[in-house]
C-alpha cells in the first residue's frame, strides 16, 4: 500500500496532538504529512513521525493532493473547511458536530456501524465523546436482545471542553486550598469541588445540546430510529475520562451473566466487574487507554428486563482521536476511501 497524504486540521489543540500520537502507534502508513491551524498557531512546529511539520493556517488551497483529511477545530472551521477538502479530493473524518446528522453523511463507530462508510460522499462524522463509549458497550447486547429504552447520566471530564477548561480547574483549585474564591470564566459556574448539570446551551424542551446529541447520534448509528433514549449529561472536576451510568431497557430479560459473556468478547471493550474487589472502571485508570471499560453490570431491580452498567473511556482517545483514526483504517482495510 502506498503512503497516504494526510492532513490535520487543529493540530494544536488537544484532539489534533491526540491524532498524531494515536497514527503513530498505531503505525498508520502515513507518506506527507501537513498541520494546520488558524492563523494564531501558523509557524508552531510539532513533531510526527520524529520529523519537525511546521504548523500552516487552514485555507481553502490546503487540501491538494490529500488523501485523508483529519478535522478536529470546531464545527465552524468544519462547516467552512471540509466541503473544500473533499472537493479537493481528500476524504475528510470530522470531528466536529456540523455533520454529524446529516442524512448523507456517515456517524461511524468501527466496533458498530462500519458498513455505514462504503457509501460515503467525502465527508464522515466522528460522534460526540459520550456517544462513542455508550454504543461500543450496548452494540454487542443490542445485537442478541434489541433494546427498547436507554436512560443516561454522564460525568464528563473537563477535557472535553479543551486545555482551557484543564488549567481552570487546577487554577480554581489551588485558589480555594488557599481559602480563595473561585474565578470562573470558561464555565458559568465554579468546577472546582463542583459539578455542573450544563453542558452545551440549554433547548425549548429543557435538554441541553450535549444530551440532544447523545440522543439523536445513539439512534442513527444503531439505525434505531425509534429507540427510546433519554441523557443527562454532566461536567464534573476530572480532568480526562468520560464515566456514564446507563440504564437499558432490552425486549426479553436478560441476566448480568448473560451480558458479560456477550461483552467479555465484544471488540474494543474490557470488562472490569468485580465488586468483592471494588473492581470497577474509573477515570483515572482509564485514561490514556483504548478500551471502553464496563463494570458494576447489574439487574435494575424496578424492571425484569433492564440492567444497569457504568461505563468509563478517554474521551480525548477513544471518544476522538482514535475513533477517527479507526475510521481510517476501515477505509483502507476494505478499500472504501474512493467515494460512491
Amino acid at each position: 500500500m502506498r503512503p497516504l497524504s494526510v492532513a490535520i486540521v487543529g493540530a494544536t489543540g488537544m484532539v489534533g496532538q491526540e491524532f498524531i500520537r494515536v497514527l503513530e502507534q498505531r503505525h498508520f502508513p502515513m507518506g506527507k504529512v501537513q498541520l494546520f491551524a488558524s492563523d494564531r498557531s501558523s509557524g508552531k512546529k510539532l513533531f510526527v513521525n520524529h520529523t519537525e511539520v511546521e504548523v500552516q493556517e487552514t485555507t481553502s488551497r490546503s487540501f491538494d493532493h490529500v488523501d485523508i483529511a483529519l478535522f478536529s477545530a470546531g464545527a465552524e472551521t468544519s462547516r467552512h473547511f471540509a466541503p473544500a477538502a473533499a472537493k479537493a479530493g481528500a476524504v475528510v473524518i470530522d470531528n466536529s458536530a456540523a455533520f454529524r446528522m446529516e442524512p448523507w453523511v456517515p456517524l461511524v463507530v468501527p466496533e458498530v456501524n462500519p458498513q455505514d462508510l462504503k457509501d460515503h460522499k467525502g465527508i464522515i462524522a466522528n460522534p460526540n465523546c459520550s456517544t462513542i463509549q455508550m454504543v461500543v458497550a450496548l452494540h454487542p447486547l443490542h445485537r442478541t436482545n434489541p433494546i427498547r429504552r436507554i436512560v443516561v447520566a454522564t460525568y464528563q471530564s473537563v477535557s472535553g471542553t479543551g486545555s482551557a477548561a484543564m488549567e481552570e480547574l487546577t487554577i480554581q483549585t489551588k485558589q480555594i486550598l488557599d481559602g480563595r474564591n473561585a474565578s470562573p470564566h470558561v464555565y458559568p459556574h465554579q468546577i472546582a469541588f463542583n459539578v455542573l448539570p450544563e453542558i452545551d446551551v440549554f433547548l425549548y424542551n429543557g435538554y441541553t445540546k450535549e444530551e440532544w446529541k447523545m440522543m439523536e447520534e445513539t439512534r442513527k448509528i444503531l439505525h434505531a430510529a425509534e429507540l427510546g433514549v433519554s441523557a443527562t449529561c454532566v461536567r464534573v472536576p476530572v480532568y480526562i475520562s468520560h464515566s456514564e451510568a446507563v440504564t437499558v431497557e432490552f425486549t426479553n430479560p436478560i441476566t448480568p451473566e448473560d451480558a458479560k459473556e456477550v461483552l467479555s468478547k465484544a471488540p474494543g471493550i474490557r470488562l472490569l466487574d468485580d465488586p468483592d474487589i471494588s473492581l470497577y472502571p474509573m477515570p483515572w485508570s482509564v485514561a490514556g487507554t483504548d478500551d471502553v471499560c464496563v463494570g458494576r453490570i447489574r439487574r435494575d431491580v424496578s424492571h425484569p428486563n433492564a440492567l444497569v452498567m457504568w461505563i468509563v473511556a478517554d474521551n480525548v482517545r477513544k471518544g476522538a482521536a482514535l475513533n477517527a483514526v479507526q475510521i481510517a483504517e476501515v477505509l483502507l482495510q476494505k478499500d472504501w476511501l474512493k467515494r460512491s
